[in-house]
């Protein structure tokens, strides 16, 4: 197969580049076997992803209360202090207890693929007569279609629905990687 000379532009740029396919390679099989882990112990991967979250609310929520608190004159001063005792008070319920933080964020996250499918049928709508506009149609389907399947399993899916996304995630990010980094170790030889 005869390559084109965009092809060989590519390929002259792809060897000029200092990529190590290695840590491509490392990275790509480290999270293809995070994400199978993830998979074998979803509720322990939506777990985790829950703390993980919650330590996260906790810090922001630490943030925004000492810098409201070191511009107490300012006008945003109340705030400030309400969203950094909210982030607070939610982390710490998403760390003190996961399956209630699971639970919202599933639904949360049902909740903004619904959104974020129904908006690209809509923007689809719009430009339906431009090229290829039926991929954005396609692509707000099938957003929109996983985020009613996540609504009508919620309560009962949020102990696993996070963990299997994680791991699904995880094992995508960990193909790309391998796959790049094979591609570039092919490109450098």
């Amino acid at each position: 197969m005869a390559l084109s000379p965009h092809d060989n532009n590519r390929s002259e740029l792809l060897r000029q580049l200092p990529l190590k396919p290695g840590w491509f390679i490392g990275l790509g099989i480290a999270l293809i076997i995070l994400g199978l882990i993830a998979l074998a112990y979803v509720v322990g991967a939506t777990v985790a992803s829950v703390v993980y979250v919650g330590i996260l609310m906790s810090i922001g929520g630490v943030l925004h209360l000492a810098h409201a608190w070191s511009a107490k004159g300012w006008r945003g001063f109340l705030f400030w202090s309400l969203s950094g005792i909210l982030y607070l008070v939610a982390g710490l319920i998403a760390i003190s207890n996961p399956l209630v933080g699971a639970t919202v964020l599933t639904l949360v996250f049902g909740a903004f693929l619904i959104a974020s499918g129904a908006f690209r049928l809509w923007i689809w709508f719009q430009n339906r007569a431009q090229a290829g506009s039926g991929w954005i149609a396609f692509s707000g389907l099938i957003t929109l279609a996983a985020g009613l399947i996540i609504a009508a399993g919620w309560p009962g899916n949020s102990v696993w629905i996070l963990g299997l996304i994680l791991g699904i995630d995880l094992l995508t990010q960990g193909w790309a990687s391998l796959l790049i980094g094979m591609a570039i170790k092919r490109t450098q030889s």
